[in-house]
């Protein structure tokens, strides 16, 4: 191999491993990123289990704690549990029934699981870009597969 054949061949090496680097990895890290953002539905989970024992016990009144912020909570009293407010996104809170509050929760709940879902698909395929390059260096330099160790 010559001399300018090498440095061709170095040069194609750290071309690929810059992709790799600079481009799918951090591709990769938002990607995932995004998707675990959306997996926090504590909060909707919480409220959902409150509104199901309202409706179990028939609460007509109730005490609770809030959450301000923080971890700092304040007592509170609802003297009505026939409406709630639900915060629906953008600083908006709209008021709703306990069946419709349930009703949007699911459906909050499934359109993130589905935007989950296509964040998942999305890092899939950037792994896969990832092996695919990682293999054309290592058949570049000829070296064993690595899944067969």
């Amino acid at each position: 191999m010559t001399t300018n054949e090498a440095a061709d061949f170095t040069a194609v090496l750290q071309k690929y491993d810059q992709f790799i680097n600079d481009k799918l990895k951090p591709d990769l890290k938002a990607t995932l990123d995004s998707r675990d953002a959306l997996y926090d539905l504590t909060s909707d989970l919480k409220l959902k289990a409150q509104i199901e024992t309202i409706q179990t016990n028939d609460l007509k009144e109730m005490k609770t704690m809030v959450d301000l912020g923080s971890n700092f909570y304040a007592q509170a009293k609802i003297p009505d549990t026939r409406y709630i407010y639900i915060n629906v996104g953008f600083g908006f809170h709209v008021q709703m029934t306990l069946k419709e509050a349930l009703v949007f929760i699911e459906k909050k709940n499934k359109q993130l699981q589905n935007r989950a879902d296509k964040y998942s698909e999305e890092a899939a395929k950037i792994r896969a870009n990832i092996k695919l390059v990682m293999r054309a260096i290592q058949e570049i330099l000829q070296l064993p597969d690595a899944d067969e160790n």
